[in-house]
This record gives structure tokens, C-alpha cells and sequence, in this order.
């Protein structure tokens, strides 16, 4: 809720009325302050082509900033809000009303029945009693009020994991079979059958024969293949948790030091 000083303020500056994002709906025209409290409860807005358009907007949730405004509407709703053919520096009841229920505000912790607003001209006009206390404004009820506690949740960020992948070396053993060649010397006895192999060559003579001998030997390759595939997965895990909070209420008692007769609470009665 604004200030008087910071209503001044708006109307000397010659400020603009802007949206939650700053973008500019409309220069300021005139502030309304409330007959009873004296606070500033509407401001106009200057739209269309030359301002030639004035419309009313709530104060309740406005911030100042600088010689500006900011309301959290936006320029097409401030735009279609009702017209107020004359006001006559005043707001009647049922067109406050038209307008609360534009925006939506009804049902907040303000009062919209204080009766007419003014126009704000530099005077403040505090007419009135304030809420609940005895007086020619107020009735005879009180309204009693109490803190509720809502509790609901939000989310944010716990901590992060990553998967990292690096090497590391480890000796791999396997057994091989392998076979090789060895020499063995065979004497055979001259026979009808290999008599004409022995005789083949010279009778006395030296030379040499040769025989390749062979083995196996392990021969060992590496190659890289795939074996499986990691990913990270998240499961939702729910727990209670407790919130303890202080809330206030108030109370009403009767005070019956100046009353000659008794009075009974109709609560008991039902």
C-alpha cells in the first residue's frame, strides 16, 4: 500500500504506471485516497492514443519505483477495466465495488465499504471511526481474527551426481597349450625294403642332412568391445516431515463491570 508522501510524489513526478515486467501501460493521472484512512486506494491511467483513455487502477499491491508505479496487471486488463463516466473527484460505492470485482480483489483484509473515495488534491479527508470500536460509524459486532498456517512445498536443488568414467590397468592371466618339434634319433636294420636307399650313394663318403624343427609360441592381441551400459536414474522417495510453527489468534471476552444484567453467550446455548 502506498504512502501519502509517495502519492505526492507519483503526481509531481509526472510518472508512468508499468506492469510487473516494466513495460509502460500509461502515464498517472490522478490518485484517490480513501474518506477514512486517508490512504491512496486508486490511481488513473492515461491510455490510448494520447492518453485520451483514463483508467482506474487498485493501490493495494502497487510498488514506487523511482517517479513510476508498477501494478501487477497488465495494459490490455487495465485497458478493459469499466468506465467511470464522471467522477467528480469522488468514487461511489457501487462503482468501487464494479471495480473491485474487476480486478478480483474482493474478499481481502480490506475494507471496500468506507464509503466514497476522493480525488486526490494535496487535502486528506479522515472522516470516521477506525474498525471495530464503539462509535457512531461502527455497529455493535467485533470480528475476530487469528493466524492460520499453510503449509505447502517448494522444490529445490539437493546436490548433483556425475557418472565419470577412467581406467585403470590389471594383469589378466591365461593358460595356452603349445607344442614343439624335438629331435629323436632311429636306427633301422638293413632290409630287402629300404636295401636300395642304402646303396643309393657313395660307399664311404661325409655330408650332412637337415630337419627343420618347429614350435608354437602365445601370440597375444587386445581389442576393446563393449560390455554394458550405465545411466544414472533418479526414484522419488516421499517422507514426512514435521513443521512446527507459532500462530496468534484473538479473542473476545464480554466485560460486564458496567452491566446491571446478565448477559449469556449464545454459544452456550447451542
Amino acid at each position: 500500500m502506498l504512502t501519502t508522501d509517495q502519492a505526492q510524489q507519483l503526481l509531481s513526478g509526472g510518472g508512468n504506471v508499468v506492469d510487473n515486467d516494466g513495460d509502460k501501460i500509461g502515464s498517472i493521472g490522478q490518485v484517490f485516497l480513501d474518506d477514512q484512512t486517508g490512504r491512496p486506494e486508486w490511481v488513473t491511467v492515461k491510455t490510448g492514443l494520447f492518453g485520451g483513455g483514463e483508467s482506474f487502477v487498485p493501490l493495494r499491491d502497487a510498488e514506487v519505483t523511482g517517479n513510476d508505479v508498477r501494478v501487477p496487471y497488465d495494459k490490455d486488463m487495465v485497458k478493459d477495466a469499466p468506465r467511470i463516466s464522471d467522477s467528480n473527484g469522488h468514487l461511489s460505492e457501487d462503482e468501487e465495488a464494479t471495480l473491485y470485482r474487476y480486478y478480483g480483489t474482493e474478499g481481502s483484509d480490506y475494507d471496500t465499504s468506507y464509503g466514497d473515495t476522493t480525488g486526490y488534491a494535496g487535502d486528506v479527508d479522515t472522516r470516521g471511526a477506525g474498525h471495530d470500536t464503539s462509535g457512531p460509524d461502527t455497529d455493535s459486532a467485533m470480528t475476530r481474527s487469528e493466524e492460520q498456517v499453510r503449509v505447502g512445498t517448494e522444490t529445490r536443488e539437493a546436490g548433483r551426481v556425475r557418472l565419470r568414467k577412467y581406467v585403470v590397468t590389471e594383469n589378466v592371466t591365461h593358460t595356452v597349450p603349445v607344442s614343439h618339434e624335438e629331435v629323436r634319433l632311429e636306427r633301422e636294420p638293413i632290409t630287402d625294403a629300404n636295401r636300395g636307399e642304402a646303396l643309393s650313394g657313395g660307399d664311404i663318403t661325409e655330408e650332412e642332412h637337415e630337419v627343420i624343427l618347429k614350435e608354437e609360441r602365445p601370440v597375444v592381441q587386445k581389442e576393446t568391445v563393449p560390455v554394458e551400459r550405465v545411466r544414472v536414474d533418479k526414484d522419488t522417495v516421499t517422507e514426512q516431515h514435521e513443521v512446527d510453527e507459532t500462530v496468534r489468534k484473538e479473542e473476545i471476552e464480554l466485560d460486564e463491570s458496567d452491566s446491571t444484567s446478565g448477559v449469556t453467550d449464545d454459544r452456550t446455548q447451542r
